[in-house]
């Protein structure tokens, strides 16, 4: 069989030459163990002149079950020009580089210390000192644009003025013995206790002479108590400079009795000269996040949402006029919610990403509002200007990991990378194919069909749930809910955007609110009637479904709404009784928005909760949880089991004790991929 990696296809008309990754030799089909191997490419920055890109890689290491970073620089321009690793130590992870701004160095982070502390790689003499050496981990940090200073930020007592104290300043623990003490939420979140009196806080500190950082830093959340970037998915683009290299601009959300109820960021601005930070959004109650101030110094971006407790409200463009204070909402009248932004070196456009009906584009919009759509198929990530007007982007696909593009002034596209070349080239392709249908309410839905080219015959079903609900199984590539990996099984692979998925319009995202069993059911039932006439190759009557977190809310709540449809389920951290899971989730912002407010006050509370059509349960059903997870505690898989047990129903529970809400070690990751496989296999018979 011919193998032919598709990356070309993602990039539009452009001509993308692929080299090796074009043989005639016999492929096979990917396994689990193919997809956990892969390498993962992250954390893209330029140099100022924009001559050259620096990258970090992710490989992993099996026998140690885990994965370890280094760190790549490749010359832009230079025909022919291959990465060259510049930070790698044995045992040790090199990540998130970043150019300092007379181009002569690239500063990253590194455990080589023993500790995560900030590294300068000198580019001339290509030598490496360690240039930071604080008492505690370096989580993170952003150099000013004159380059003689570092906002930095990592987990820090409050009441600790510098950048590491001998204590952590963790109240939970008053002692003598282990136990934790609370007087308010939230007291997990995510996959950790919380530490009250132990924050992520923003620091600067100056870079002296000699390259190293001094180590005396200045707190600059004032009296604010929060976490800066948020936890537990905050990041750098939480964190800003201004341009003139006076201020620290940065997204924090109060931790106070409200915080597990209020999804409120706020921007603050705080200057060197008198750190007390400046509500800069102070007049919206819903999340404000990502500042990003202009080159010129004229203006300061961020996205936005109006609405408070929501999640998954559309994120708007705030552009505020720092000389004037005007603020516009820049793509008010655009339905599309902006993942990500960076403006251009000339200050006159922002470069975003946003979700757009399967794909994520990248867009430039101007100052007046003007978008342009400049990629066409796959998601786009990592995407940083280039001082003259181009672009670095990683894109992935369905079809395969990220790689490095170059799009120059003109549009046109240059493949910079093929992390995975080698492996890709040893895989069958999969076919993928975008439908449509007519689903609930009249409204046009979306999905996606994933298959093994050149597969003959009938195809058994997998139907992928997508979580969120808020969310998508769109056109990229994922090392978790794969559905390349699954077709490559030998079987036909279809997700269903339903009612509630974004990058459809606001209004199609918010109508799954208190309606989660209802438009979305339909859906998933309308799509599978649609894709066995679309594509008769796919045998629907010979289908199991899958699905996480929301999705694994879906099976339960197939099990007992539309128990004859198929012949096995596989529920993975799924909500089993929305009445327990009111009460044990750690944020409740999320289940208070979708289901209309706490449990108490819910009008038709039971409407949708699967616990009530437990009696009618008889498709046999893989469920699977990480111990971790408090987002949808384990015991409403323990639950769900129990409830199958009782039934004799043939069922199956797969715990992992190391596990959140999601599973992510190497090996696990396996042994979840090999037992969802044994158990759609032993139920799914081709013909």
């Amino acid at each position: 069989m011919k193998k032919t990696f598709l990356l070309a296809a993602l990039l539009g008309t452009s001509a993308i030459s692929l080299g090796g990754l074009s043989t005639d030799a016999v492929a096979r089909p990917m396994t689990e163990t193919d997809l956990v191997m892969m390498k993962r490419l992250a954390a893209v920055a330029a140099s100022p002149d924009g001559m050259m890109v620096a990258y970090q890689l992710r490989e992993t290491d099996l026998e140690a079950n885990k994965g370890k970073t280094d760190l790549y620089m490749l010359k832009l321009g230079t025909t022919g020009a291959q990465p060259v690793m510049f930070a790698s130590r044995p045992d040790k992870n090199e990540h998130d580089p970043a150019f300092a701004p007379d181009g002569k160095s690239i500063f990253y982070i590194s455990n080589e210390s023993g500790s995560d502390q900030i590294w300068r790689y000198d580019i001339s003499s290509a030598t490496t000192t360690q240039a930071s050496n604080f008492k505690t981990d370096v989580s993170g940090f952003k150099i000013s644009p004159d380059g003689l200073k570092f906002a930095i930020w990592g987990d820090i007592a409050r009441n600790c003025m510098e950048f590491g104290c001998a204590k952590d300043g963790d109240t939970s623990k008053p002692g003598p013995g282990t136990g934790r003490e609370y007087d308010q939420l939230m007291t997990r979140h995510w996959d950790q206790w919380e530490t009250p009196g132990n924050y992520s806080r923003v620091f600067t500190v100056v870079l002296r002479a000699d390259g190293k950082l001094g180590t005396l830093g200045t707190a600059m959340d004032g009296d604010l108590v929060g976490d800066a970037p948020s936890k537990p998915f905050g990041g750098g683009d939480e964190i800003s400079w201004s341009a003139d290299s006076s201020a620290v601009l940065f997204a924090l959300r109060h931790a106070d009795a409200n915080e597990a109820k209020s999804t409120n960021l706020d921007i603050y601005r705080s200057a060197l000269q008198n750190p007390t930070p400046v509500n800069l959004s102070a007049d919206n109650a819903g999340m404000d996040t990502t500042p990003a101030a202009s080159p010129d110094g004229k203006w300061l971006a961020w996205t936005s949402m109006a609405r408070a407790t929501y999640e998954a409200d559309r994120l708007v463009i705030k552009l505020i006029d720092l000389k004037s204070g005007k603020v516009t909402a820049l793509t008010d009248t655009w339905d599309r919610s902006v993942a990500s932004l960076a403006w251009a070196a000339n200050s006159k456009s922002l470069l975003v990403t946003a979700q757009d009906v399967l794909e994520t584009p990248l867009y430039r919009i101007d100052l007046k509002g003007k978008i342009k759509r400049l990629t066409e198929r796959g998601s786009i990530a990592e995407a940083v200007l280039l001082k003259n007007g181009g672009v670095v982007y990683a894109i992935n696909s369905i079809n395969g990991p990220s790689d490095l593009v170059h799009m120059d002034t003109k549009g046109k596209t240059t493949q910079l990378t093929n992390v995975n070349a080698d492996t890709m080239a040893m895989l069958d392709p999969v076919n993928y194919q975008k439908f449509d249908f007519i689903g609930a309410n009249g409204d046009q839905v979306y999905g996606q069909i994933v298959k093994p080219q050149g597969a003959t015959g009938k195809l058994p079903v997998l139907l992928l749930v997508h979580g969120g609900p808020q969310g998508t199984f769109n056109n990229s590539w994922s090392y978790r809910w794969n559905p390349a990996v699954m077709a490559s099984q030998g079987y036909a692979v279809v997700s269903i955007d339903f009612h509630g998925s974004t990058g459809y319009g606001q209004k199609f995202t918010d109508s799954i609110h208190k309606n989660w069993g209802g438009w979305p059911l339909e859906d998933l039932q309308k799509g599978m009637e649609a894709v066995g006439k679309i594509d008769a190759q796919l045998d629907t009557n010979n289908a199991c479904a899958l699905g996480g977190s929301y999705g694994g809310y879906m099976m339960n709540w197939i099990s007992g709404n539309w128990p004859d449809r198929f012949k096995c389920l596989v529920n993975h951290a799924g909500i089993f009784d929305l009445r327990a899971m009111a009460y044990e989730t750690e944020e409740l912002w999320f289940d208070q928005w979708d289901n209309g407010g706490p449990w108490t006050t819910r009008s038709d509370a039971e409407k949708w909760n699967p616990v009530n059509h437990v009696a009618k349960w008889k498709t046999p059903t893989l469920v699977i949880h990480g111990e971790r997870d408090y987002r949808i505690p384990y015991s409403q898989s323990l639950a769900a089991f129990t409830a199958l047990q009782q039934q004799g129903v043939e069922s199956k529970l797969l715990v992992f004790p190391d596990e959140n809400h999601w599973v992510l070690k190497p090996k696990n990751s396996i042994q979840w991929h090999q037992t969802v496989f044994d158990w759609v296999g032993q139920h799914l018979k081709a013909k």
